[in-house]
């Protein structure tokens, strides 16, 4: 394990770890690493020469630092830590709710504890929100709106800052009694609503101490997990409405207008000598079903192109990626779940959105015309599809009981959990269904579930993060350090999340209080398959905290998984355990 110290910076306390070594890989001029010293003839958008690239291997045949083989990261929308754990592990179990029990020993986590419950700084205390009601209204959670709520470390702002209501009907939108405010964000849900959660965390691991990387929204979650940072932005959007939306010094010449989206990679985005950085939600410039003129395009490499060049198999799958008839990203549904437990009717929410497609802003990993794969011997390993597909292929590939070493799964949003387009009924469906079907392979013995989330959607968490990167610019109002390290408006860590590894080789009913955050999951692809490469000098995988210690590898442990891989199946409906 890394070194860990302590240092005081801009009056905050700043956490960090000392960088790891960038074994085979030599580091460009630009900041990014390319493996070996022979390179192709192909340039890079920045100009960079591009890496040779190895044989994809099969999963079986790569050497890995740790038994885990298979990597599967389902990554769903906006949620707080506190919201679908504060009160873990106690239900209220009402008459005709799933009912859950914890285990006895089940530890205790940094949880909404009594004094929260009743007396809570924010003016309006937590409140528990049944299965009728979980489909809640949106929050705002921009850059600034998150850094407002936490108030510099009181967490006592999310009312003035975070709430929004009415909402639409049949929306769930909560009013305080006290204030008359719109407080939804103060509400949680329990083992009642997220029953097949807190099971998960019941039979395995999962962390109370995990934060976003970064404060913000989905487009900046979602490149977190692709490349640990969201810098490196080579064009604004020609639609500016709500504000800005890529940061850059403004000192530097004004970045130029994206043109996109565009239907090819042949020719790169608008660029000049400025860079920005990624600050709220922008649509991807190769991607034919992003919105005209509301696109940014990305300079740089990502974990995709370190795992081409490595020959390891991968891909991104993704809820509505196929193409309707009419050529267009239209496929939509209602909250089947939420609907038949309700008995009330939403309203169609379309599958797709490129803003949580990460590798659909780069030229070298995009598919911008949704080209489908020719076969499914293509998956995971390149050909016309470039790696990025609809989920109708992840559900192929372990059909045919085949998966790549790191696959990357995002609902369709219906399913995705992001409040005011779905709920934790619908969420809950999705993360059994692929929880269910991957556990009845035989690469179980060899695969890691990780489930994890892209942002808070300023719902309540009264944790404050620890602050390993401060930014102080005319976006951040002073709220994150006096000084900016590195490119603004990276105020690090961002909100507190919900964070679960489901395996044969996590620990049984744990909870880890190590520090780690989103790109801790790019920390372990690059540590078990690239030999701890980084993205950049500067990317977040380079301070992460090491997702381990939920991970039991001992050699005891080992005969065990080989003997009896553990298994969990659940209900989809319902979140409670089922024979198969």
């Amino acid at each position: 394990m890394r070194s860990l110290s302590l240092a005081a910076v801009a009056g905050v306390t700043v956490l960090f770890h000392a960088s790891p070594a960038f074994a085979g890989r030599a580091v460009s001029e630009s900041g990014t690493l390319a493996w070996g010293q022979a390179a192709s003839s192909v340039p890079a958008i920045d100009g960079a020469p591009a890496p040779l690239r190895a044989e994809p291997q099969s999963p079986s045949e790569v050497e890995t630092a740790t038994p885990i083989k298979h990597l599967v990261v389902i990554f769903q929308e906006n949620t707080s830590f506190d919201s679908m754990f504060g009160t873990y592990p106690h239900a209220s179990n009402p008459p005709g709710a799933p009912f859950f029990k914890a285990k006895r020993n089940t530890p205790a986590v940094n949880g909404l504890e009594s004094t929260l419950l009743k007396f809570n700084p924010n003016g309006s205390n937590p409140f528990r929100i049944s299965r009728e009601d979980s489909y809640v209204c949106d929050t705002s959670h921009k850059y600034a709106v998150q850094l407002g709520a936490r108030n510099g470390g009181l967490m006592n702002k999310f009312l003035e800052f975070g709430a929004k209501g009415p909402g639409q009907p049949p929306q769930f939108c909560h009013q305080s009694e006290t204030t008359g405010q719109w407080d939804t964000d103060m509400g949680y849900f329990d083992g009642n609503s997220v029953t097949a959660l807190w099971n998960y965390a019941q039979h395995f691991a999962m962390s109370d101490n995990s934060f976003g990387t970064l404060v913000g929204e989905s487009s900046r979650g979602a490149q977190i997990l692709a490349r640990a940072d969201v810098t490196n932005a080579l064009c604004v959007p020609a639609n500016n409405a709500g504000g800005i939306r890529v940061y850059s010094d403004p000192s530097e010449p004004e970045l130029p207008l994206c043109n996109g989206p565009v239907d090819n990679t042949d020719n790169p985005p608008p660029q000049n000598s400025t860079r920005g950085v990624l600050l709220n939600d922008l649509g991807a410039y190769y991607d034919i079903c992003s919105t005209e003129g509301d696109t940014t395009a990305f300079g740089g490499e990502n974990i995709g192109d370190f795992l081409n060049d490595a020959g390891i198999t991968w891909g991104w799958f993704q809820g509505g990626f196929n193409l309707s008839d009419d050529g267009t990203c239209s496929s939509s549904h209602t909250l089947e779940a939420w609907e038949k437990v309700s008995g009330k009717t939403s309203q169609e929410f379309v599958d797709y959105t490129s803003r949580w497609n990460p590798f659909q802003y780069f030229q070298s990993t995009a598919n911008p015309k949704h080209t489908p794969p020719e076969s499914l011997a293509e998956v995971g390993y390149g050909g016309a599809a470039n790696h990025i597909y609809d989920l109708e292929w992840f559900w192929r590939s372990v059909e045919a009981r085949k998966l790549p070493s790191v696959t990357f799964l995002k609902a369709p949003v219906y399913q995705s959990g992001h409040p005011g387009q779905s709920d934790p009924l619908d969420e809950q469906v999705f993360i059994v269904s692929v929880m269910n079907a991957v556990q009845k392979l035989r690469l179980w013995k060899e695969t890691l579930v990780i489930i994890a989330w892209d942002d808070s959607d300023s719902l309540y968490d009264h944790v404050m993060p620890p602050i390993v990167n401060t930014s102080n610019t005319s976006e951040d109002n002073s709220l994150c350090g006096e000084e900016t390290m590195g490119p603004g408006t990276r105020c690090a860590y961002g909100p507190r999340l919900p964070f679960l590894v489901v395996s044969p080789f996590a620990k049984r009913n744990y909870v880890s209080g190590v520090t780690i955050d989103q790109s801790s999951i790019l920390r372990f692809i690059e540590d078990n398959w690239l030999g701890g490469l980084r993205i950049t000098e500067e990317s977040f995988d380079n301070i992460a905290g090491s997702i381990e210690d939920m991970l039991d590898f001992t050699r005891a442990n080992r005969r065990r998984v080989h003997r009896w891989p553990r298994r969990l199946f659940l209900d989809p409906e319902n979140g409670l355990k089922r024979r198969h």
